[in-house]
């Protein structure tokens, strides 16, 4: 059985439902910049926003336009809601074996986190932490030395397929949530569930995960 020693989560579309409120803003510059809708969504998920212009736009100054859509994002909280089971989640496992990997900014992160009341974990690796976003691992493992445990004992929980990659490269096992993709999407996660609210079981049933749930849990 999988040893986890450290449950590293995705904050969009994981922790907190925020499909709404990205979408406004970015359908908004998508069509200031004449970009269609599809072209728009079929980019945008998962990975970090500098790379969203990058990819769509690269003529334009990526920096300067993606801070300026996360400066937006952060102050448009309207329809922000927690992932059904997030907060429960995180209540159940030692919370110094927590941390979020986002490809959100700080400003952007806590905004979101703090709207839907849930508190950011001690260990938080951002947009700006890395150079890299997802699918490169960059994140979770910068995650996985900031907790102090191998990358092979992390769990990453995921919602995206960019995301499962990140994980997988990491060398950490994978739990994916059907909450913005189709499972048949998720498939290369190890595990796939519909909500968070199965988590704590599938740590007490599927990994040896002592060291992230605590002992009344049955470890």
């Amino acid at each position: 059985m999988r040893t986890v020693s450290a449950v590293l989560f995705d904050l969009d579309g994981v922790l907190v439902e925020s499909r709404e409120a990205t979408e406004r803003v970015w359908l908004d510059w998508a069509r200031a910049n004449g970009i269609g809708d599809d072209e728009l969504r079929s980019a945008m998920h998962g990975v970090r926003s500098v790379e969203v212009v990058r990819a769509l736009r690269p003529e334009l100054d990526s920096v300067a336009e993606s801070e300026a859509i996360e400066r937006r994002q952060a102050e448009d909280v309207a329809g922000l809601r927690a992932i059904p089971g997030a907060a429960e989640a995180l209540r159940a496992l030692r919370e110094e074996r927590v941390a979020v990997v986002t490809s959100a900014t700080r400003d952007l992160a806590a905004a979101r986190l703090g709207a839907v009341g849930i508190e950011l974990p001690a260990v938080v690796v951002y947009a700006g932490d890395v150079s890299r976003g997802k699918p490169d691992p960059e994140g979770y493992l910068t995650a996985a030395r900031r907790l102090g445990v191998d990358p092979a004992e992390a769990l990453v929980v995921e919602d995206s397929p960019p995301g499962i990659e990140a994980g997988r490269a990491a060398g950490a096992a994978t739990v994916a949530v059907t909450s913005t993709h189709a499972a048949a999407e998720l498939a290369a996660a190890d595990v796939v569930i519909s909500s968070l609210e199965a988590l704590p079981a599938v740590l007490a049933r599927e990994f040896d995960a002592a060291a992230v749930l605590p002992a009344n849990d049955g470890h």
